[in-house]
């Protein structure tokens, strides 16, 4: 991208900014970064296979970006303090955290399915709140010194529309959604933004944790019949959500594919 063409884009004003962005691996994470990076975002990445993210801070330092790889699992808090010491080292104060990581694992619920459900209030619950804790002062800082800071988590349409076999899943998503609008009461007269994102179908890995067959094979028509958003559309809807003016906060966003509308 030229300088002119940075000029005029629409997320010039994400130039300069630190971004640290969970479940970079993949996904909406990874599709965040690069188009973050694209754009002049310091981007540090955080996810649990080491060579997924060695490989994405590859490329995107050979795009011109910066990009920093950091192994890390959210559901242990250690791992998340360590992680949360290697980016203040070497990047300093954050101020846009993307909360991108979330695993899906959809059963009946009588089939009792106790360590999915534990994994997923691990992932989709604790380990937001562990990335919070780890980055709210560098938000409510960047914010006090004039600066434009942001949270934005990844929930899901989910939250608020039951799915059959969805249950557990779609309360982890409604408990993000609730926290969102509750740290706005915390973080708003900080002057730290936060925006909350419910995707719809959505084309990304999480499909392939399904381990039900039966499921899998409906997400697949699903797939079929709605022809799903891109991980690519929902890192749009990020960078632009960030790159409003500071005093623009949009606090909720629904993206669906047009036939799931």
């Amino acid at each position: 991208m030229t300088t002119t063409e940075n000029i005029h884009s629409p997320y010039a004003a994400l130039a300069g900014r630190t971004a640290l962005i969970t479940g970079a691996a993949s996904g909406m994470g990874a599709a965040t970064a690069r188009l973050l990076a694209a754009h002049g975002v310091r981007v540090a990445l955080l996810a649990r296979r080491a060579d997924r993210l060695e490989e994405l801070a590859a490329r995107i330092g050979k795009d011109g970006g910066s990009a920093l790889a950091v192994p890390a699992d959210l559901t242990d808090q250690a791992s998340v303090d360590a992680a949360a010491d290697r980016v203040h080292a070497a990047y300093g104060t954050v101020d846009l955290v993307v909360n991108a990581a979330g695993v899906m694992l959809p059963n009946p619920v009588a089939d009792g399915r106790a360590d999915e459900w534990q994994r997923m209030l691990d992932t989709n619950v604790t380990g937001a709140l562990r990335v919070i804790r780890a980055f709210v002062p560098d938000l409510i800082a960047a914010a006090a010194a004039g600066g434009t800071a942001d949270l934005v988590n990844i929930s899901s349409i989910g939250a608020h529309v039951p799915f059959p076999n969805y249950a557990v899943y779609g309360a982890t998503k409604a408990a993000l959604t609730y926290l969102s609008q509750s740290l706005r009461t915390e973080l708003g007269p900080h002057d730290v933004r936060v925006t909350n994102l419910e995707p719809g179908l959505t084309d990304t890995e999480l499909a392939s944790h399904v381990d039900n067959a039966d499921l899998s094979a409906q997400l697949d028509g699903m797939f079929e019949a709605l022809a799903g958003l891109t991980a690519d559309d929902i890192a749009d809807l990020i960078a632009y959500t960030a790159s409003r003016p500071r005093r623009v906060n949009l606090r909720q966003v629904i993206a669906l594919p047009t036939r799931q509308a």
